[in-house]
């Protein structure tokens, strides 16, 4: 009989170790039970449209997103959209997925985060080797701004051609919904009422391009930070405004110490939760 290597047998002891007592994440429902990938995926594959609710420097969160596109993508028709693109760079993210402009042309010509090259080019690439519709969702930031430091008065004097790039004005604003209080709550009165008006414009922006560009039958999934879609509040309160009858599916995450019992606080957060490991290194 052949004797294995020690070097081998170390190996698979570190992995099997591994395996046994730690995880770099997992998946819970709304309720903090456990759920496979598989199930996730079962679920989303049923939806119209899915918001899926990231840590913008997650690394383990951006993966996922990657592989979810691809598995969803095997299934269904896809509409890909994104809080990281402000939708006056619509033009240049069609022309660089269609092939027309190159890499080098899109970084200058578009405003891309600090984290696009590890975090979201992926995405990017994947819609262009597979010719996916990719919306640059987001209303553009200084129009955010504007509603920051003046209200929503502020963009009734825009130009026409200016509005096409956010929500139809007047916008519909709850000021009592959860996010919007919890903000108020965590800046401790700094920033006025006017900071979760910002917020709701970048919401209401996002809601209006997913369901301008959704497609019948094929399924919009959008990518934006947690704190828009969290405890199904956000971009998901004015989806519903618009579009009752779609069925929505949401993603959240949150990071834990142990990230085999989902805090208490956490459940209900969304259908699926990602529970990542907090000492998870940081993109950026």
């Amino acid at each position: 009989m052949s004797k294995i290597p020690l070097i081998l047998i170390l190996i698979i002891k570190c992995v099997l170790g591994l395996g046994q007592d730690k995880a770099a994440y997992t998946i819970f429902d709304s309720k903090g039970k456990k759920v496979s990938y598989t199930k996730m995926l079962k679920s989303l594959n049923e939806k119209d449209v899915v918001l899926f609710g990231e840590y913008h420097d997650n690394p383990i969160v951006h993966w996922l997103q990657l592989e979810v596109t691809i598995e969803l993508d095997k299934t269904r028709d896809l509409v890909l959209a994104a809080e990281m693109f402000e939708a006056d760079n619509q033009n240049e993210l069609d022309a660089y997925i269609a092939g027309k402009i190159d890499a080098k042309a899109f970084d200058t010509l578009a405003r891309l985060w600090p984290n696009y090259s590890t975090d979201y080019a992926p995405l990017v690439e994947y819609a262009k080797e597979n010719k996916l519709k990719f919306v640059a969702a987001n209303i553009p930031r200084r129009y955010a701004n504007h509603v920051f430091k003046g209200g929503f008065e502020r963009l009734d004097l825009l130009p026409d051609e200016e509005k096409i790039w956010m929500a139809p004005l007047p916008m519909k604003y709850d000021s009592t919904l959860p996010g919007y209080v919890k903000m108020l709550e965590m800046m401790g009165g700094h920033g006025g009422s006017n900071m979760p008006k910002a917020q709701a414009t970048k919401d209401a922006t996002m809601a209006h391009f997913i369901l301008k560009n959704h497609i019948d039958g094929a399924l919009s999934l959008h990518f934006n930070g947690a704190f828009h879609s969290d405890f199904y509040d956000g971009i998901l309160w004015y989806l519903k405004q618009e579009k009752p009858e779609f069925n929505y599916g949401t993603i959240s995450t949150v990071s834990q110490a142990d990230v085999f019992h989902l805090e208490d606080k956490y459940k209900g957060q969304a259908d699926f939760i990602i529970c990542v490991h907090e000492n998870m290194t940081s993109t950026h």
